[in-house]
């Protein structure tokens, strides 16, 4: 298993459950480059935070779907953090569109979040192969409890990138798996409620997973801590849910 610290990751995504882990990531002395793309002021209160915990870090504003701002922003955190061996890409939006306002604009915004993932895992992978070691690199996606089988109403292009995540991962794991480099996701049920979603619905939400209650941050934080150590696990989606997925959506309502 590998020991995390000294080693650089990215992290891209830091608010609500993305905060967790940037703070999990710096108590094991991982050095941190926080990718923000408009929330300077809590990215920055954040980067406060862990910097007396860590050798390296840094603060990179980029937006993740123009490679040019990629391309930039992990060249910035494998200078500044003098390696790099982990992507974590917690970065997507919640947008909300019922389904007869659904139009080009909304489908253009959703998928951003697959594109600006894309662009993240490819640009950050070839900057891995660089490392020495039989595990040169490992990435963690974030895809969504419905974004297989049991898709939920009124997100529809949102769901539709997390979906294209998904299989991405898989896909990228196959493509990198000869360069000793590890991609892996977790999808997360309800975890913190977000501004789109009404108090009466997150309820509904909570009450609809089997062990009734949110789905736990810290966990998420632990799991990504454990899933870095191990070396022979690739290409896997974890369910961080508390059961939702096994529920379904029960009936045709916007969930969570």
């Amino acid at each position: 298993m590998l020991n995390l610290s000294g080693r650089g990751a990215i992290v891209a995504g830091t608010r609500r459950v993305g905060a967790q882990v940037v703070r999990r990531l710096a108590d094991e002395g991982v050095n941190l480059a926080i990718v923000y793309r408009s929330s300077r002021s809590g990215a920055e209160d954040l980067f406060a935070t862990i910097q007396p915990q860590v050798g390296h870090s840094a603060l990179i504003q980029a937006d993740l779907s123009i490679e040019s701002d990629v391309k930039r922003a992990v060249a910035e955190a494998k200078q500044t953090l003098g390696d790099l061996s982990f992507c974590i890409n917690l970065a997507a939006d919640y947008p909300r569109v019922p389904f007869d306002q659904l139009d080009e604009a909304a489908w253009d915004h959703g998928i951003l979040a697959a594109k600006a993932n894309y662009l993240l895992t490819l640009h950050a992978s070839r900057a891995m192969m660089e490392n020495s070691g039989p595990t040169r690199g490992h990435f963690i996606h974030f895809g969504d409890w419905a974004a297989g089988e049991t898709p939920y109403t009124e997100f529809l292009p949102y769901l539709s990138a997390k979906a294209a995540i998904l299989f991405m991962t898989r896909a990228f794991a196959v493509e990198l798996a000869p360069h000793g480099i590890l991609v892996n996701a977790i999808s997360p049920g309800p975890t913190a409620q977000a501004v789109e979603v009404s108090s009466e619905e997150w309820q509904e939400a909570l009450a609809d997973t089997p062990l009734h209650r949110e789905s736990s941050v810290d966990e998420i934080a632990e799991l990504i801590v454990t899933l870095l150590r191990l070396e022979t696990i690739t290409g896997e989606e974890i369910r961080v849910d508390a059961g939702r997925h096994i529920a379904g959506t029960g009936r045709p309502k916007p969930a969570v």
